[in-house]
């Protein structure tokens, strides 16, 4: 197999290295390529939102297909095209080659399906009344089998559809990944392979074209994501969102938090959003109706949000009531760092089975353990400690305690030496082979805290008065200036469940994650400016674990109006009754 790559062996000395490893890909399953096939309802509602519609001239334009995979979005588009060909007089028609060899390019790196959609694509043209000659001709001009970002492309298009492949970094052979990263600017931190396939696709965008792909939303909000975004807020129109999450839009049930997004080549402008249609034919065309309007029509299931993209920021995709309160109180509030309030996280060992145990059982020095807080010891919403405690190789100074002085804690860590010098952190530094990954600071485990789990459905946060040191799937907060428990009622409040929803990705089932980026987002004012009586208030909410409480305090405190309380969803209750 021979595989058109545009690599110039002078300026690539892995050249084969590059060719073997684009050939491994080309025959891996589907999980090894990140194949997801999409439904014909989700395919038709992204083509008509992307403007590749049959009552269009599409014999004019050039649609570019980067992963082809199965021919979802490509025998949809040939209907399409093939429809508005029709149309055309026998008079001026040229041949059907001559006049559609250049409307489609689609690419598909993996063999089989290579084979088994050009014989799609020639079956569908042969259904349109083509005969065999000019249907194997225009699968020539059409189908190219290769590496979309390693492939020589020729002009730029006005449409680029489909549903890039969702492929861990982990899972493409190094060689290659180093020749993507060289190529593309996007590609950063632990970025799925879909990133280079948006960024080429959009560079080969012709002025005015349309972009309209399904992916994974996480690159919208996410650290490595940043680089995309910014490349779209300096040059493009995020024109359409629609969430896709925990709807039927592909042919299998596959982990993913899937998002359409339609983007074209032109100055930024508003964005018209959905969240989470009914995957229905008809529902479909009369929400992409809604979406691509002129005038917003009323529709509930949409709505307009000012110009989203902003350098490297995650996108805030929210409707704009809901957006327009957050960005009041970010505007009115210190965050929550700059009220002296601090963020942290849990250790990571790097080793648990080794670092963590019943604390009564760690066969080490009194001074070398810490009792540990994990997840399911807030899993009430109270702590209730299961009696698991971590060992500490710290010395007060930061560096490693000296084993000749600890001599328990020099038996406990020789008798597990395999499994602690296994991991990445011991190899990296040998000679500190049985730190943990992260350092511990005893002063945490006595400090008064608030314990966040990562992944929740709801704000979970729980006191802990100063008696236990956080695992690293659970962030902490601690105060010399706010009283935590108030803080408690703060972020148990519907108010800080939308700061964290517009600033973090969702999980399936409606879950935010509570991380520390997010967390140090969160406004609040400072505690001196905060009444007794709402202090007052603010505790007794915490305590008594009312929401509703805690919504009343929190709306207070933030001065929302009645207005505001209903664009968040905010319930308060009745206050009389308080």
């Amino acid at each position: 197999m021979q595989f058109d790559l545009n690599l110039a062996p002078a300026s690539i000395p892995g050249f084969c290295p590059i060719e073997a490893a684009v050939f491994t890909m080309a025959g891996s399953d589907a999980e090894g390529r990140g194949a997801v096939f999409t439904r014909r309802e989700v395919v038709d509602f992204i083509l008509d939102l992307a403007g590749y519609t049959a009552d269009k001239p599409l014999y004019e334009t050039r649609l570019l297909e980067p992963s082809m995979g199965h021919g979802e979005f490509l025998v949809a588009a040939i209907d399409r095209l093939m429809s508005a060909y029709s149309r055309v007089p026998n008079t001026v028609r040229r041949g059907v080659a001559a006049d559609l060899g250049g409307c489609i390019t689609a690419v598909e790196l993996h063999e089989v399906s290579f084979d088994r959609t050009g014989e799609l694509v020639r079956h569908a043209l042969l259904g349109h009344g083509l005969d065999d000659r000019d249907s194997s001709e225009l699968c020539r001009c059409w189908l190219r089998h290769g590496d979309f970002l390693l492939l020589p492309l020729e002009g730029s298009f006005t449409h680029a559809i489909g549903n890039p492949p969702y492929v861990r970094q982990e899972l493409i052979p190094d060689v290659l990944m180093a020749e993507y990263r060289r190529r593309f600017s996007t590609i950063y931190d632990r970025a799925d392979i879909y990133i280079p396939f948006i960024e080429r696709s959009l560079s080969l965008l012709a002025p005015g074209g349309h972009l309209g792909f399904i992916c994974a939303d996480r690159w919208m909000k996410n650290r490595y994501g940043g680089p995309l975004r910014q490349l779209i807020a300096k040059s493009f129109h995020l024109k359409c969102f629609v969430d896709m999450v925990d709807t039927d839009a592909f042919q299998s049930d596959v982990v993913a938090y899937p998002a359409i997004v339609v983007i074209s080549r032109g100055k930024p402008a508003a964005t018209r959003i959905a969240f989470r249609p009914m995957i229905d034919a008809e529902r479909l065309r009369a929400l992409s109706d809604a979406l691509l309007a002129r005038v917003l029509d009323g529709n509930p299931e949409v709505s307009e949000v000012a110009i989203v993209p902003s350098g490297t920021e995650p996108w805030m995709l929210q409707a704009p009531r809901q957006l327009a309160v957050i960005r009041r109180l970010e505007s009115s509030y210190p965050t929550l760092e700059e009220a002296h309030c601090k963020v942290g996280i849990g250790v990571a060992t790097g080793a648990d089975q080794v670092f963590i145990g019943r604390y009564d059982e760690l066969d080490v020095e009194p001074d070398r353990k810490l009792p540990l807080a994990m997840t399911r010891d807030i899993a009430s919403g109270s702590v209730k400690w299961r009696g698991f405690g971590v060992i500490n190789p710290f010395a007060d100074d930061g560096g490693l305690v000296a084993l000749s002085v600890y001599p328990k804690l020099a038996a406990y860590l020789d008798r597990h030496a395999d499994a602690i010098k296994a991991r990445h952190v011991s190899k990296k530094n040998p000679t500190n082979w049985f730190r943990t990954i992260d350092r511990i600071y005893p002063g945490i485990a006595t400090m008064p805290k608030l314990l966040i789990p990562d992944i929740k459905g709801s704000a979970h946060i729980v006191y802990e008065p100063g008696h236990l040191y956080p695992h690293h799937n659970l962030y902490f907060i601690t105060s010399s200036v706010w009283d935590l428990q108030a803080l408690q009622a703060v972020l148990l409040s519907d108010v800080v469940r939308h700061f964290i929803s517009l600033y973090s990705t969702k999980m399936r089932g409606g879950y935010l994650r509570f991380q520390a980026q997010y967390l140090r987002r969160i406004r609040v004012p400072h505690w001196k400016s905060v009444s007794p009586s709402l202090r007052t208030a603010l505790v007794q909410a915490a305590v008594s674990g009312d929401v509703i409480a805690c919504n009343r305090a929190v709306a207070e405190l933030y001065g929302l109006t009645l207005d505001e309380q209903s664009a968040l969803a905010v319930t308060v209750g009745d206050a009389d009754a308080a």
